[in-house]
């Protein structure tokens, strides 16, 4: 077992390690591509170890249970690891071979200058696994070569040694996980984690499971909060940063704290220049098409949306935060009510991020209106330490200013909004100038449409027209973020145009195994209703359809994929 990370360390400490990198980088710099394709090899073996005290503490400090949805959630973390690491190694193979990753499908040309690849799916396994899902990424054109350009830390001849600090997110494992192996794998940098106070009992797990990077100095992982952080951003040795977390932590590292800090915002005196990429989470829209629903298609829709709130008791970036409909469909007002009722059937989470608590009162407070929902309940609120699932409808969209629109709730909270329109196609129009507009961040974006909606060509060509207008990192059609997120082959990250100044949901993305330079967007489409879909929060028995399907990410093979389909219709 590696030695493990049990305090927080003093500067002479953080010193020792940042040295071990010193000697680390340039190693990894120059480090050839057969010997990082054996690391992953050697990653991927050793990773089994550490699952189930993984997922085990994991748990334990969300103050959940196992076999439970909650299960399923940690398990997912683990799965994502194995299919980015599966990818990246893919793509280092076919650098040896090529000299950049190849594309696994269709490239088009689109006008603009705008390349479109398609991504997934890349195999028949794929297809079986994930039915009806399609993949693609949008990428800048430079006119330089017949597809868009790739692996460019691969490209050179000697390329420069850096140290990057990974400033890690509190709330999903996972994206620990994606921040340090894009950065190591990707952008070619030594990385210096530290992970969250929130979940700091990663860290010794990491430095087990990921030993074979962070022996030979290619990884080093400490603790701590605020002066840790302090220290380690202004190191010398520090050359670049990255952080997943909220906009405002971007701000306190770039200009300083306080009233101070947002004086040297607006007179652009930024007082840490240092290459900064970060991905700070938005108010995720969920554009509702009206359309020819059932009252089948609204509960099942209904349930679909309500199961996104609840995933990981509604502590992540891209949790859906705002619905938009249209005000004169007949089916507004049932789709609402239909999700209350969905979530009132729902056992309420255990609200362990801090401040949840703090944040939750004032929503309720600028909302009275606000439905609170949730089982079981004691003298009719949540049982102690948990929030309810709560939902504000109809918050009036003309109010620009308003609490919902400029400010991400993180907890188990969303809200919705209707607008006037002539028609469909006006309102799939007006939806996405509001969401551009009116809502914080630039994350991820989600359209619902109705398959019969999509026959008639004004209204397909209008959703189409949203899905490049929308200006978010990721869009997906009839399904939300996390589908973008889990497919780890579609870049993650705020669309470009971000600056310091107005940072919204970051710079950069991660999550990029086909190491694209200048990716713009990712596109992902899902069939309006999923049959089976596991990721239902009222799949009693999701956590072991999500076992499973870490089993085969882990080892690919027709026997898992066969285990796993199993799973997927009887869980």
């Amino acid at each position: 077992m590696a030695e493990t990370t049990t305090a927080i360390l003093t500067h002479s400490q953080l010193d020792a390690k940042l040295a071990r990198l010193q000697t680390g980088k340039q190693a990894w710099a120059q480090l050839p591509v057969a010997a990082r394709i054996a690391l992953i090899d050697r990653l991927v073996a050793e990773l089994p170890v550490i699952e189930e005290r993984w997922v085990a503490a994991s748990l334990a400090a969300k103050g959940a249970q196992s076999r439970s949805l909650a299960e399923g959630e940690e398990r997912f973390t683990l799965t994502v690891t194995y299919r980015l690491l599966r990818y990246l190694r893919k793509a280092l193979v076919d650098i040896q071979a090529h000299g950049q990753p190849r594309l696994p499908g269709k490239v088009c040309w689109k006008h603009a200058g705008e390349w479109r690849v398609d991504v997934f799916p890349q195999s028949l396994a794929d297809r079986i696994s994930m039915p009806f899902i399609h993949a693609e990424v949008r990428v800048y054109d430079s006119m330089q070569g017949d597809e868009p350009p790739r692996a460019a830390f691969y490209r050179q001849a000697q390329p420069e040694p850096k140290t990057c600090l990974v400033l890690a997110a509190g709330n999903i494992a996972s994206t620990v996980n994606y921040d340090f192996l894009h950065k190591l794998f990707v952008e070619g940098q030594a990385v210096l984690l530290k992970v969250n106070p929130v979940n700091a009992y990663l860290a010794p797990l990491i430095e087990e499971g990921f030993r074979a990077l962070i022996g030979p100095g290619y990884m080093q992982v400490v603790e701590g909060g605020a002066e840790v952080a302090a220290y380690l951003i202004d190191h010398a040795e520090i050359d670049e940063l990255h952080l997943t977390g909220s906009d405002r932590t971007y701000e306190a590292i770039v200009f300083g704290p306080g009233e101070e800090g947002q004086r040297r915002k607006q007179n652009k005196q930024p007082q840490m220049t240092k290459p900064f990429s970060a991905e700070l989470g938005n108010i995720s829209p969920v554009i509702v098409v009206p359309g020819p629903w059932s009252a089948g298609d609204v509960r099942g829709q209904a349930a679909k949306i309500g199961g996104w709130l609840v995933r990981n008791a509604g502590f992540n970036c891209i949790t859906p935060r705002m619905l938009i409909q249209h005000a004169g469909w007949a089916q507004r007002q049932p789709l609402n009510d239909g999700i209350a009722a969905y979530l009132d059937t729902l056992e309420t989470r255990t609200a362990y991020y801090p401040g949840a608590e703090r944040q939750h009162a004032h929503f309720v407070e600028a909302y009275p209106q606000a439905r609170q929902l949730g089982q079981p309940k004691a003298g009719g609120q949540p049982s102690a330490g948990r929030l309810p699932w709560t939902f504000v409808p109809g918050l009036d969209p003309a109010d620009a200013g308003q609490l919902a629109f400029c400010e991400e709730p993180f907890m188990g909270l969303f809200s919705e909004t209707a607008l006037d329109a002539e028609d469909t196609v006006d309102f799939i129009a007006k939806a996405v100038t509001f969401a551009n507009q009116q809502l914080w961040g630039t994350l991820s974006a989600s359209i619902i449409v109705h398959p019969k909606s999509l026959q008639d060509p004004l209204v397909a060509a209008a959703v189409e027209q949203a899905v490049t207008d929308l200006n978010y990192g990721t869009v997906v059609v009839n399904h939300w973020g996390a589908l973008g997120y889990y497919m780890c082959i579609t870049p993650w990250g705020a669309p470009p145009g971000h600056d310091m100044y107005d940072i919204q949901s970051g710079i950069g993305f991660v999550n990029n195994p086909l190491m694209f330079e200048r990716p713009l967007k990712s596109v992902v489409r899902a069939p309006f209703v999923s049959i089976p879909d596991p990721y239902q929060a009222h799949a009693k028995h999701s956590y072991r359809y999500f076992r499973q399907d870490t089993r085969y990410h882990a080892k690919p093979s027709l026997g898992n994929l066969v285990k796993l389909l199993w799973h997927a219709v009887f869980s």
